[in-house]
């Protein structure tokens, strides 16, 4: 196996990660579209445009917003079959190792070799297809829209940016805190695979027990930290909100910009919480997947070991 995540990606096919990185760029640079479309559309609405040219700018937000959903569609099925293809690869390596070294595995090698094969290569493999596409994507929608929103208006731009300043410092920090347990997760459910098949332990039942319960508390720290994380997202989102209607009401009746400007930035939230939730949802799966392939790494690179005659 390659010794890191980047050159395991890297070996399941660079053409294929090229052209999904092509679909992620058609894909932020046709969805930034509909945000001037619904500007114009509200404008025109307002300044008594006739009722046929809105309907020909309908038209063409619906035509952009068709066109957006089915190239999503391609790269989430394209992202879906290199990652299925990098999982049969994970699961077959670790089970050809096990069959050239059966003789010399001891219990706990084919304990582990049963963590993987069942649990542990699925989010590893499945990173592989969104590994390099969904930063792209992502980062190409927020600069794609941060920008637009720049050109219409700064001061409220800066309103935009200002959500994603607390959330650059927290999840870097949270994360941390989350893959130190997760790794010790993964290491719990290799030694519960281990004694599954081993049951030479007089004492399995009651360490089995232990373990079962380890796993409920590290899970249930995961999930706090995890989901208080999302609800300081969805706080510092809500205050962006707020500073878009007080900032773009007051510009609006002093007669600064138009209300279609102000719906512009109150879409475009809209439209980069889901890429930014995305994109450090990918941050997650990367620091995570990480220690995963590590794991899985020298746990390969242990089965293909000679035996020393004992278990650990």
């Amino acid at each position: 196996m390659p010794r890191k995540l980047s050159g395991f990606i890297s070996r399941m096919g660079r053409r294929h990660q090229a052209l999904l990185v092509l679909l992620s760029v058609l894909l932020f640079a046709v969805g930034i579209l509909p945000l001037e479309v619904q500007r114009r559309i509200v404008n025109d609405a307002t300044q008594g445009a006739s009722l046929n040219a809105i309907l020909v700018l309908v038209a063409a937000y619906l035509a952009l917003v068709l066109s957006e959903g089915g190239i999503k569609l391609v790269l989430n099925v394209y992202r879906g079959w290199i990652g299925e293809v990098a999982i049969r690869w994970l699961r077959m390596v670790v089970i050809d190792a096990g069959e050239r070294h059966a003789e010399g595995l001891t219990t706990v090698a084919e304990g582990i070799e049963m963590s993987i094969v069942l649990a542990e290569a699925e989010p590893v493999g499945g990173f592989v297809g969104t590994s390099i596409s969904e930063p792209v994507l992502q980062a190409g929608v927020l600069l794609a829209v941060g920008s637009y929103m720049i050109y219409l208006q700064p001061l409220l731009a800066l309103a935009v940016i200002a959500v994603f300043v607390p959330q650059a410092i927290l999840v870097p920090v949270l994360q941390g805190l989350i893959n130190q347990r997760v790794k010790t997760k993964i290491t719990v459910m290799r030694h519960l695979s281990e004694e599954m098949v081993d049951h030479s332990s007089p004492k399995s039942p009651k360490h089995q027990a232990a373990r079962v319960q380890r796993l409920f508390s590290t899970n249930m720290s995961i999930y706090k930290l995890k989901y208080s994380l999302n609800f300081l997202m969805n706080l510092m989102f809500q205050l962006g909100y707020a500073g878009i209607f007080a900032l773009g009401g007051y510009y609006v009746i002093t007669g600064k910009i138009e209300i279609g400007t102000v719906v512009a930035f109150i879409a475009g939230l809209n439209k980069v919480s889901d890429p930014w939730g995305a994109l450090v949802d990918w941050y997650r799966d990367l620091r995570v997947t990480q220690v995963k392939y590590e794991l899985i790494r020298d746990a390969s690179a242990l089965d293909q070991r000679p035996s020393s005659g004992g278990a650990n």
